[in-house]
């Protein structure tokens, strides 16, 4: 018998987060670890009267292929991957990993090459993605977490503890999760409402962070379980059209951010008009280059973003969850989200996490807005 919790997780993903709809093609994939979510979703797919799409692939198979492949295989796009994201109505996408360090010793460049060619699909995904609701070439998604074995490693937790970590970060724990999400929505809609028509949003921490991003014109989305799940964060996408670049200054990312099983540490960008013009780390530096320079847009930042979820206190080596701790900030190199007018195109999408709790300050058009990792606002997100 499977945990009831992943039953009810199964049916926040598709009749909340994703709502599908009868007749709609919704594309189910990840590891095949994962089953026992992809069993209950299936379920829940077919009781909303959709067309479950399988489309499992084990990790092994990522790191058989990077072993193996030519550079004409790596530069390779599948067309059914192509076809898959043209014409499904619903992707749900699992990460359930049992070896998070698989990818370790693979080729930076490898990696990079694959990456940048992944580039069209990403395109599509991201373009799709940000259609209006009431259009039918829109693209509902949502990714989530299977809790496993490896994961919890990770988070240096026992398997036991991941998992009522994973289901409290989503509110799975509450009778009524869903009911929880749309209180959290309201409260994360106070700060997207803010933020809006705004036109300047510094970040300083204590570890000499201070960066600044011209948001003049773009929109701050609300983020509450439709795209991620757990989620938790508000985020927008810099002006790179703004006389002054979009971004300057510099950020130094508390946590090591892990991209493809790598981890880099102490990540220290210098921006300057949108770009990263100088990039340091005391721990695999030659990746982190090899990641930037993959494409003309992959130096530039494509999304900026408040964390707000309280429920997650703690790194876990997780971007899902590391993302949205209440109290941080972070900001992804490449890729834009086309929805918050952030067009920036690049095979890489690598958010990184700064924390603001241990001293630092929010600031927007000259007010601050959130200290030591709490906003000053009443009603806003804030620990229970």
């Amino acid at each position: 018998m499977r945990d009831q919790r992943l039953d009810q997780l199964a049916a926040v993903l598709v009749n909340y987060s994703t709502g599908v709809k009868p007749g709609q093609v919704v594309r189910l994939h990840g590891d095949p670890v994962g089953l026992p979510l992809f069993e209950a979703l299936y379920e829940q797919v077919i009781k909303a009267g959709g067309h479950p799409v399988l489309r499992l692939s084990p990790d092994t198979f990522t790191t058989i292929f990077f072993q193996y492949a030519s550079e004409a295989q790596l530069r390779h796009v599948s067309e059914q991957a192509v076809h898959d994201i043209e014409t499904v109505d619903v992707s749900i996408g699992l990460w359930a990993e049992t070896n998070t360090k698989a990818m370790t010793n693979v080729d930076a460049k490898k990696q990079a090459m694959a990456s940048s060619a992944r580039k069209p699909l990403m395109e599509v995904f991201a373009r799709r993605a940000a259609l209006s609701k009431d259009d039918p070439k829109k693209l509902a998604w949502c990714g989530t977490l299977y809790p496993t074995a490896a994961s919890a490693q990770d988070a240096e937790m026992s398997l036991r503890e991941y998992e009522d970590f994973v289901f409290a970060a989503g509110h799975l724990d509450k009778a009524d999760p869903v009911a929880e999400w749309m209180k959290i929505a309201a409260r994360q809609q106070l700060v997207a409402d803010y933020l809006t028509g705004k036109k300047v949003v510094r970040f300083r921490a204590d570890n000499g962070t201070d960066l600044t991003v011209n948001v003049e014109g773009m929109r701050w989305v609300n983020c509450c379980g439709h795209e991620n799940f757990p989620d938790g964060e508000v985020f927008t996408g810099p002006n790179l059209g703004a006389p002054d670049g979009g971004v300057n200054g510099v950020v130094r990312y508390h946590f090591p951010a892990v991209h493809h099983g790598r981890e880099v540490h102490d990540i220290e960008l210098t921006f300057e008009r949108g770009r990263v013009v100088d990039a340091k780390a005391s721990k695999n530096l030659d990746f982190l280059i090899d990641m930037l320079d993959q494409d003309p847009g992959a130096r530039n930042l494509g999304e900026i973003a408040i964390g707000t979820n309280y429920n997650i206190t703690r790194y876990t080596k997780n971007t899902l969850f590391d993302e949205k701790i209440g109290g941080t900030f972070h900001a992804a190199v490449g890729m834009g989200y086309p929805e918050t007018g952030n067009n920036n195109q690049s095979g890489l999408h690598w958010d990184m996490v700064c924390d603001l709790r241990p001293g630092g300050t929010i600031e927007v058009d000259g007010e601050v807005i959130s200290r030591d990792g709490r906003f000053v606002f009443e009603g806003w997100p804030g620990p229970a």
